[in-house]
């Protein structure tokens, strides 16, 4: 009677059933904690083999990564259609009236106010051509540093210090 047999977890010390397909070598119970430290351990584990260290880091690995989005072109761009199944609109409902619905709408205004970092860090990434992080911070720092030279010059030559 293998399947009956408990073990004691390693993260909260408490007695649990393994999985039956896993019960040679789960060492963790299922509750949320025990599975963050199960994890933090498999990662540290992983970080701790010589191989991975500088897995995310270097020109070779930026060049890994740079060919992996080439070859996967718009991966990280949201999908325009939802993929979930055809669903059929009832037209047997009754469709609520403008004035009950009006109140719970957010004006556009609101909506673009909220949404203005994510627009413009889309549209960075839109410029530079890819969604990388360093190439969007380098174009963003050359932007902001031309935006303040024209916001400098807008407020006439600089008087020379006495």
């Amino acid at each position: 009677m293998l399947e009956g047999r408990r073990r004691k977890c390693k993260c909260c010390r408490k007695l649990f059933r393994p999985d039956p397909r896993n019960r040679h070598h789960q060492r963790y119970c299922s509750q949320p904690r025990c599975r963050t430290a199960r994890k933090a351990e498999c990662q540290a584990r992983w970080l701790a083999r010589p191989v991975n260290h500088d897995y995310f880091r270097g020109p070779v690995h930026l060049a890994r990564n740079r060919a992996w989005r080439a070859r996967h072109p718009g991966y990280w761009r949201k999908s325009p259609h939802p993929r979930n199944a055809h669903k059929d609109v009832s037209t047997a409902q009754a469709i609520g009236s403008v004035d009950k619905t009006g109140i719970f709408m957010r004006s556009p205004l609101q909506d673009l106010l909220t949404a203005q970092p994510a627009v413009l860090i889309g549209l960075i990434a839109h410029l530079v051509g890819t969604p990388q992080q360093d190439d969007i911070v380098r174009t963003t720092d050359r932007l902001l540093r031309l935006g303040q030279d024209i916001l400098a010059m807008s407020q006439g030559p600089p008087t020379p210090p006495p």
